[in-house]
């Protein structure tokens, strides 16, 4: 199977979603396959001439499609930065900025129609399944929106396994297609990788794959994308 767009989700915030993102970037390109990996929406990204830019989410998509750091570049694959790390609601507000969730969706459509046959494009999402994103939207609300399957990536951490399950229970009770499960492995969490990834999948009834610190994206799920 080989789907044209995925959305990847967050059970939580700070989890290894861009490194997940940017894993199956590289894995998918060894692979030969045509990959345009998209962060629109990302608060907490300093200035492009800032040091720090190069540690970015923004900055590791370019780099795992083999793309320079360039002001096109950048605007190409998120162009709703915002620099304080914040809720992109909030974030937006300091800078006296607005997001409109039909902008959003209406910008990921886009460049899903310029993608010619055989690519893949992912869409990765900000913060967690429920962070708020606007006023009155949160990223659940972006998800069923754009109408594409998910990818859902969880940590390690201590709780990982309950917020898992919660939000496989919550995309389940939207409708809303569920390819697998990454377990990305948590700093300094007090169990084992393959411990929580277990759990997860005997209960998650999806592919649930491991991604541990400095590995490459899980064999068993590349064959879903």
């Amino acid at each position: 199977m080989s789907l044209p767009a995925l959305f990847i989700v967050g059970a939580g915030t700070e989890i290894g979603k861009t490194y997940a993102t940017a894993a199956l970037t590289r894995r998918l390109r060894d692979r030969g396959r045509r990959v345009r990996a998209l962060k629109p929406l990302a608060s907490g990204v300093p200035p492009l001439d800032h040091p720090d830019f190069a540690g970015s989410d923004t900055a590791r998509l370019l780099a795992a499609q083999g793309l320079a750091v360039t002001p096109e570049t950048v605007e190409a694959c998120s162009p709703w930065r915002f620099a304080a790390p914040l809720a992109p609601d909030l974030a937006a507000a300091r800078e006296g900025r607005s997001l409109s969730l039909a902008d959003l969706v209406g910008w990921c459509r886009a460049r899903l129609s310029e993608a010619r046959e055989g690519d893949t494009v992912l869409i990765e999402g900000v913060g967690g399944l429920m962070s708020p994103i606007t006023e009155a939207e949160t990223g659940l609300d972006w998800l069923k929106a754009q109408g594409l399957p998910a990818l859902l990536v969880s940590g390690s951490y201590l709780g990982a396994i309950s917020h898992a399950l919660t939000a496989v229970e919550t995309l389940r009770a939207h409708g809303i297609a569920l390819a697998g499960l990454v377990v990305s492995e948590s700093e300094g969490a007090p169990t084992p990788l393959d411990t929580v990834a277990g759990q997860i999948a005997r209960h998650a009834g999806v592919p649930v794959g491991r991604l541990s610190r400095g590995g490459a994206f899980p064999e068993n799920l590349i064959e879903l994308v």
